[in-house]
C-alpha cells in the first residue's frame, strides 16, 4: 500500500510546487517585465493619482461628459440586505442583468434610455447606448455611440461639434492588429482628454 501511497503524495507536491508557485511566479514576472503597465491594472492616472483602469468603465452622468454604455451591475442595499440596487460599474459585482429578450423590465428600461436619449439628437441610437455589456463594466463606446454625444457634450460645454469630433477621432482606437476586434472609444479616457483641453466649470 505504502508504494501505491508514496508516488502519489510526491507527485502531489511536485505539480503543487510547479503550477501552484513556480508557473504563477514566472508568468507575474515575464508580465511585470514585458507588460508592466497591463500586468498591474492598466491604471490611468492624473497628477499623480490613480482615478481608474481603461479596462473599466465609470459612470459619468453631467451633461459635459460622454457617457458609456449602461451598467447591470447591483450592490446589496444598505438599509435592506434583501434587496439590491443599482451601482452602475461596481467592479466587484462584475455580471450582466440575465434579463431575456421577453423580459418587461429589459423592454422598459431600454424604451426609457431611449427615450430620454431622443430629447438629446434625433439621430438614430447606437445600440451600444441602451444594451449593458456581459460584464456590466465596458470602459468603450462605439465611434457612433461617442458621435451621437458630441451635440449635447458641445451645447453643454459651449465648444464647436467639430472640436469633438476632431477629440472622438484622436481617442478612437482601431481593431487589434487591423483585424480583431471593432473600433472603440475609451469613455475615461475622452473625458480626461476633454477635461484637459476645456476643464468642465
Amino acid at each position: 500500500m505504502l508504494k501505491q501511497i508514496r508516488p502519489a503524495v510526491v507527485m502531489i507536491v511536485l505539480l503543487t510546487l510547479i503550477t501552484g508557485i513556480a508557473y504563477p511566479f514566472a508568468m507575474t514576472g515575464i508580465g511585470q517585465v514585458l507588460f508592466p503597465r497591463q500586468a498591474n491594472g492598466s491604471l490611468i492616472e492624473k497628477d499623480g493619482k490613480v482615478i481608474g483602469s481603461s479596462l473599466i468603465g465609470q459612470n459619468f452622468a453631467g451633461e459635459k461628459y460622454f457617457h458609456g454604455r449602461p451598467s447591470a451591475t447591483t450592490e446589496t442595499d444598505p438599509n435592506d440586505s434583501t434587496k439590491t440596487v443599482s451601482i452602475p460599474y461596481s467592479a466587484d459585482a462584475s455580471t450582466g442583468s440575465n434579463l431575456g429578450p421577453t423580459s418587461k423590465a429589459l423592454m422598459d428600461r431600454i424604451k426609457g434610455d431611449s427615450d430620454a436619449l431622443k430629447s438629446q439628437s434625433n439621430k438614430p441610437i447606437p445600440v451600444d447606448l441602451v444594451t449593458t455589456s456581459a460584464s456590466g463594466l465596458d470602459p468603450d463606446i462605439t465611434p457612433a455611440a461617442a458621435e451621437f454625444q458630441i451635440e449635447r457634450v458641445a451645447k453643454a460645454r459651449g465648444i464647436a461639434p467639430e472640436t469633438l469630433r476632431q477629440l472622438v477621432a484622436q481617442n478612437t482606437d482601431g481593431r487589434t492588429f487591423g483585424v480583431l476586434g471593432e473600433a472603440h472609444v475609451n469613455v475615461l479616457k475622452l473625458n480626461l482628454a476633454l477635461d484637459a483641453g476645456q476643464p468642465a466649470k
